[in-house]
């Protein structure tokens, strides 16, 4: 059957059929090349974020002179000194301690029961110190994998932190130049809001990832002082763990606290070392929350609980416990983004000038008198004659 334009219905639908076709095969094939590299483009954002990261350290050298350059250097330089002192000062001790606890763990456990009278009869009633025991005597070979295994994750590692390192450079070196490249890609009207919005977002993600590792730093510091005082065996990687764990939103000091107060349980007594390490977390908790974290990070963007939360969970569900920090700058950036329009929706509406007059008709025949002039002294108007 013709159609009245002179085509057939049967050529216009293959041709539609075609063109869905080719555009479905486009983006199975865009979808797969990105699942294909994934792991490159995490290594990329983290090193994004680690720019972004920096670059408020950087631009304070650049405004005593410093070109950027060489302040980029100067701060890769003395990143990777405090990087290098704490490997060398912190892992060795950090490792043998974390090896022993491993591996005294079940022997603990056995003692538990001699010293704890109500955990002996919870444990009696429901066989929980065999297996626990039985569980822990696993944990080594399921966290070291062979030595086979370590091998291959430390290179991994190493490979992946000098790749992170690497990009970290160049992104911290040219970040200008790609904050000039998005911009330009905004029409030309609204470019210089558009500079401004991402000048917002890379102040207040980097506060906020400088601000999260500081407060980081004072969880871990304090923890030690406490289990160092308290006599708390493997105080420095309980205090590592602590402070690795603060990182993570929400839950994360929560299961830092959890985790040493378990320690302090298994090695020591119940009391005062377990009830004040439990206290001591407490207490903790609710002094950063009122008192360290809003003066650390009074200058970045402020989220209600359940953005955190939901930031939080999509981000560890696409790319882990990586995805789940870098969750919380992503949604603050977006917070920034959106805040301009938002405020504009909730303005009311400026009041409108009042509508002009209509102008006056002008008569035919006035069109053609001539202009006034002024009058000179002692001459009259042919109308007053």
């Amino acid at each position: 059957m013709t159609s009245p334009g002179g085509g057939t219905d049967f050529g216009r639908a293959y041709r539609w059929a075609v063109a869905a076709g080719l555009g479905l095969l486009t983006v199975a094939a865009g979808a797969f090349a990105l699942y294909t590299v994934r792991q490159i483009l995490v290594q990329v954002i983290i090193a994004v974020f680690v720019a972004v990261s920096l670059d408020p350290a950087v631009r304070l050298l650049i405004r005593r002179g410093v070109r950027r350059s060489v302040a980029v250097a100067v701060i890769v330089v003395l990143a990777l000194l405090v990087l290098a002192g704490f490997v060398w000062s912190m892992v060795p001790p950090l490792v043998g301690q974390g090896g022993d606890l491993l591996r005294n763990i079940p022997q603990y456990l056995q003692e538990l029961p001699e010293r704890s009278q109500t955990y002996r009869e919870v444990a009696d009633r429901y066989g929980l110190t065999e297996k626990l025991t039985e569980y822990a005597k696993t944990l080594p070979a399921k966290v070291g994998g062979g030595a086979l295994g370590v091998l291959t994750g430390i290179f991994s590692a190493l490979l992946n932190v000098l790749l992170v390192t690497v990009l970290t450079i160049y992104f911290m070196a040219d970040l200008p130049r790609v904050r000039r490249g998005i911009v330009r890609l905004v029409p030309r009207q609204g470019r210089p809001r558009a500079a401004q919005a991402i000048n917002v977002v890379v102040d207040k993600v980097g506060g906020y990832m400088i601000g999260n590792l500081i407060i980081s730093l004072f969880a871990g510091v304090s923890s030690f002082v406490c289990l160092f005082l308290l006599d708390v065996p493997f105080a420095l990687p309980l205090a590592f763990f602590v402070a690795v764990t603060d990182l993570i939103p929400l839950i994360g000091a929560t299961v830092g606290a959890v985790g040493c107060t378990v320690v302090a349980l298994v090695t020591g007594d119940l009391w005062p070392t377990a009830v004040v390490v439990a206290v001591f977390f407490l207490l903790y908790q609710q002094l950063e929350n009122y008192l360290i974290a809003p003066r650390v990070l009074r200058n970045t963007v402020d989220l209600s609980s359940i953005a955190v939360l939901l930031a939080a969970l999509v981000g560890g569900a696409i790319l882990g416990v990586v995805g789940a920090l870098m969750a919380i700058p992503v949604v603050a950036a977006v917070k920034v983004l959106m805040t301009p329009m938002v405020e504009a929706l909730n303005e009311p509406p400026a009041e409108r000038d009042p509508p002009a007059e209509p102008p006056v008709p002008i008569p035919p025949a006035a069109r053609d008198l001539p202009a006034p002039r002024d009058l000179e002294p002692g001459e009259t108007s042919k109308l007053e004659a």
